[in-house]
């Protein structure tokens, strides 16, 4: 093991252990510095600035300017830490200049019409379940998507929800977001309530042995990837063509929820936002669907004025 090598073991502790960090937050570090320390001839001269510079270019060749930004920030955060740490005496990055333009997606959101397809299917499985089994699986899947739909929250906060998080009785939910920060939101729909009342009430036997809220087949954490299968499932037997992933339920929460005209720093709050300049993407996506309203739905189009 190298001096390099040895330090970002040192760093990825210090992360766990002393940070607290996200083991997938840590695990993203990792995989960037190793694929820093992967790019270098010389392991040695991870400190140049130029090795960094030439590393920047690399990437831009090889990734898309949102994984480009993370994996600089690891870099970055590691630099930092070696700084802190008085194991460098100059941090490199004081004097590189990482800013790129970056272009601006919009986040994709799923149509309301799809969103009551999709639901409509859920219910329906539910509804001609052949077996207990498939019974069981319905009623699960329909408190997830209902419970992701109503909150917003990403698909890891909702895998992660632990037992006690969910209160039926006061009617909240606890979530645990990025850098550990906590938030409560109410639930106020009845038949997300009754989704999620009657899931507890099917599964508490199942689940007696496991601490998470959403359990597998086997009892165990329910996972992403569960989720992101499930999704897919349902989108496909409703005949929705659109790929439909766990993030498109947040987004078009948050879409809807600004097309009806709420305050934009309600929804910051309700999504975790540390920052309101990333709720205001979606006051971009708003825009759009102002442009398609006006273009086609305007009553103006109905007029049939004679001009002469």
């Amino acid at each position: 093991m190298n001096e390099f090598e040895g330090q970002i073991k040192e760093y990825l502790d210090y992360c766990r252990n002393h940070k607290r960090l996200n083991p997938k937050t840590c695990k993203a570090y990792q995989i960037d510095l190793f694929q820093y320390q992967k790019f270098l001839t010389e392991p040695l001269d991870y400190m140049l600035r130029s090795n960094i510079e030439q590393y920047i270019v690399h990437l831009h060749t090889k990734y898309k300017p949102k994984s480009v930004k993370r994996k600089i920030a690891s870099l970055k955060a590691y630099f930092h830490y070696l700084e802190y740490k008085e194991i460098i005496e100059i941090n490199p990055f004081n004097k590189i200049d990482v800013r790129f333009r970056e272009e601006k997606l919009l986040p994709k959101t799923i149509p309301f019409h799809s969103i009551q397809l999709f639901l409509h299917e859920l219910y329906r499985q539910k509804l001609n379940a052949a077996t207990e089994y498939q019974l069981r699986c319905c009623i699960r899947d329909i408190a997830v998507i209902e419970l992701l739909f109503a909150t917003g929250m990403r698909i890891s906060e909702l895998c992660s929800l632990r037992k006690e998080d969910i209160d039926l009785t006061e009617c909240t939910v606890r979530i645990y977001g990025k850098g550990a920060k906590e938030r409560i939101i109410q639930l106020g729909n009845q038949e997300v309530l009754d989704a999620l009342r009657l899931y507890q009430e099917t599964f508490k036997n199942k689940s007696a042995t496991c601490q998470y809220f959403f359990i597998n087949r086997l009892g165990n954490k329910l996972s992403d990837q569960s989720v992101r299968y499930m999704i897919l499932h349902y989108a496909e037997l409703a005949g929705i063509s659109q790929h439909i992933t766990p993030h498109m339920f947040r987004h078009t929460f948050a879409t809807l929820l600004l097309e009806q005209d709420v305050d934009i720093r309600y929804i910051q709050r309700i999504l975790g936002h540390s920052s309101i300049n990333t709720t205001e993407i979606y006051t971009h996506v708003s825009n759009a669907k102002q442009k398609e309203i006006l273009v086609h739905k305007h009553p103006r189009n109905l007029l049939k004025v004679n001009k002469g």
